[in-house]
């Protein structure tokens, strides 16, 4: 797998992940988010100067959504390297295309991009594995193939001496041949191709249910950070305190208010008023 290297500062290298993957994505969340305003200045300066300090600003920034999104695809059996390889081409490919007087943010115009890149490369290296996925498939693969370079469709009585020479059913032969024969499509149709053809290519009219990856990002890390404050917070609380809101609160079988107030040897009230006092606390712990 080929490797570019984009240099982020004196100490610093990001790279393709081709070493230790769990660093790579780290390096990456490391990298801030740029804003709106960064964003279209940086974007306005490469498309009017040919800015490649602000074209590596904004590649950088967005490395993260494309590790996000190759993460969608790990189910092809495909190393997530190169997945996010891949989508980084993508994301460069939309950064050279950005045109930031159309109004909206960059991740919302790369991951059509990303995506692209990505599916192209599973296409690449799944479609092989889909059509013959067990030994004696890829074996009738290759065989029928190999009968079918000067052939169309095969007749009834084709199928039927394939199938008996190569000892599988007719069934199978038939079904491998139809696998063979699906062309592939292009998910995003070069610029300059035909109009008629393009308009029924996947990106014009597949729909995705995920959120904006920008969003899906930012209520990740607000969950994580607010899962953080509340530890801290928790923790902070006096021995009694976090006891009952763990036991009232936390625990698979929760405690009643009296249970615990026989084992405080206080009243239910007093149990209500420790618990709703060590709430409040977590609440402003967790707010601020």
């Amino acid at each position: 797998m080929s490797t570019a290297i984009i240099p982020i500062n004196h100490d610093l290298m990001l790279a393709g992940p081709v070493g230790s993957l769990e660093h790579y994505i780290q390096a990456v969340n490391a990298v801030p988010i740029l804003s709106a305003e960064d964003e279209h200045t940086l974007a306005t300066q490469l498309r009017e100067h040919d800015d490649l300090d602000a074209a590596r600003q904004l590649v950088l920034s967005h490395l993260r959504f494309v590790v996000h999104i190759a993460r969608g695809y790990t189910g092809y059996g495909l190393p997530m390297g190169d997945l996010i390889q891949e989508g980084n081409v993508g994301l460069m490919k939309a950064v050279k295309r950005f045109d930031p007087a159309v109004g909206v943010r960059l991740v919302s115009f790369a991951v059509h991009w990303i995506r692209a890149e990505i599916h192209e490369f599973v296409l690449r290296n799944w479609r092989m594995v889909k059509i013959a996925t067990t030994k004696a498939q890829r074996k009738l693969f290759f065989n029928l193939r190999s009968m079918k370079k000067n052939l169309s469709w095969l007749t009834s009585e084709e199928t039927e001496a394939v199938a008996r020479d190569l000892g599988v059913p007719v069934a199978e032969v038939t079904e491998m041949e139809r696998r063979m024969s699906s062309p592939d499509m292009s998910f995003d149709p070069a610029p300059g191709s035909d109009d008629e053809d393009g308009s029924f290519g996947p990106a014009s009219y597949l729909h995705s249910h995920e959120a904006d990856p920008a969003e899906v990002i930012e209520a990740e890390d607000w969950e994580a950070d607010t899962s953080s404050r509340l530890e801290h917070a928790i923790a902070g609380l006096d021995d009694r305190s976090r006891s009952i809101v763990q036991r009232r609160w936390l625990a698979d079988s929760k405690a009643t208010l009296q249970e615990l107030a026989d084992e405080y040897g206080v009243s239910a009230e007093r149990v209500r008023q420790i618990e709703s006092a060590a709430l409040g606390r977590l609440r402003l712990a967790v707010g601020s």
